[in-house]
């Protein structure tokens, strides 16, 4: 890990970023706080492929129906616990 002082001009920048694809971790500080950490990524995100968890998710047929009375109820007990701490 390497601690730096926000750099004051894009050379600075660059050889930091040198530093971040050379595999190491950069915090950069404003008057000794640090306020930024960059960090390689080394494993960059795989591509999206369309369809490939298709038939995995299965969603219920009653899924847009109203809740369950005694289930609705215990969130609405809930809001009132919090409104009641609110006030």
């Amino acid at each position: 890990m390497y601690n730096v002082e926000l750099p004051a001009n894009l050379t600075e920048f660059a050889e930091l970023l040198g530093r971040v694809l050379a595999g190491e971790e950069v915090i950069l500080s404003q008057a000794g706080n640090p306020i930024a950490r960059i960090v390689p990524l080394n494993n960059p995100p795989l591509p999206r492929i369309p369809e490939l968890d298709r038939g995995k998710v299965v969603v219920a047929s009653d899924f847009n129906e109203p809740l369950p009375e005694d289930v609705l109820n215990d969130f609405l007990s809930l809001l009132d616990i919090e409104n009641e701490n609110i006030k």
